[in-house]
């Protein structure tokens, strides 16, 4: 297992590998060769940055057995997702300015899939080959925005406004996701608990299916989609994404 982080230090952007509170710093390519650089930082002496750099992230709808019993849903045959663009993503510690006509800003706690091959139309088997890891998700949605016009639902607009995708801390390999546990907090106080062992579609499945000619790039991230307990963020509050073996991603919203 691995946990891959990227930061900031003296100016200059890098990536390596976290090992409690330091960094075996690299170089290379992180979803092809990589080597050690001999240098070690301290955590607090970064910037924490972003783990990789997507083309696009996939967000999923209607992926969780809990909520989709609430909503009195049905099970969907395929993926239900939107894209979201590369202006939403931000690190962990960035604070996200919501704008005025977006209203109060949803968290959505999710687990994000990083792709770490260049795949299209892949087996079951193919999918579970192409996952690098995974990383904690805040899938932000204004639902001011969402439906304002009865004639559209603004899904795209709604959640790609700048900052409403944080993903990171890091990138954690060697995972099993079946044995995992999202936890969403404000102001430190719990507000999501759900495992993902309740989604509809699990991760091999999904990535076969969505690269059912949709080609997914190296760090490209899928967000596996929100389960209950999804709610608006006071202003000023902190959102924290909780994933054990990945660490947890937290923004301030204002």
């Amino acid at each position: 297992m691995a946990r891959w982080i990227g930061f900031t230090h003296n100016g200059a952007s890098g990536f390596g590998r976290l090992d409690g509170e330091r960094i075996e710093v690299c170089e290379g390519d992180l979803f092809g060769e990589t080597k050690p650089t001999g240098q070690v930082l301290a955590l607090a002496d970064v910037s924490v940055g972003l783990p990789c750099r997507p083309s696009k992230m996939i967000a999923l709808w209607n992926n969780f057995g809990a909520l989709m019993e609430k909503q009195g849903l049905s099970r969907p045959e395929a993926p239900l997702f939107l894209i979201k663009p590369a202006n939403t993503f931000r690190p962990s510690g960035a604070v996200v300015a919501v704008p005025e006509a977006a209203g109060r800003g949803l968290y959505e706690g999710e687990l994000g899939i990083v792709i770490g091959k260049t795949a299209r139309d892949l087996t079951e088997e193919e999918a579970a080959d192409a996952v690098f890891g995974y990383t904690c998700v805040n899938d932000v949605t204004s639902s001011a925005i969402l439906k304002a016009d009865a004639s559209f639902t603004q899904w795209t607009r709604a959640k790609g406004l700048d900052g409403f995708g944080p993903f990171g801390p890091v990138i954690a390999t060697g995972l099993d996701p079946e044995a995992l546990t999202v936890r969403t907090l404000v102001n430190g106080r719990e507000r999501q608990n759900f495992p993902i062992s309740d989604m509809l579609i699990p991760v091999p499945r999904l990535v076969s299916q969505l690269s059912q000619g949709l080609t997914l790039e190296p760090g490209d991230v899928i967000a596996c989609g929100t389960s209950v307990g999804s709610g608006p963020i006071p202003k000023g509050a902190t959102v924290e994404v909780v994933i054990e073996g990945i660490g947890t991603i937290s923004n301030r919203f204002e």
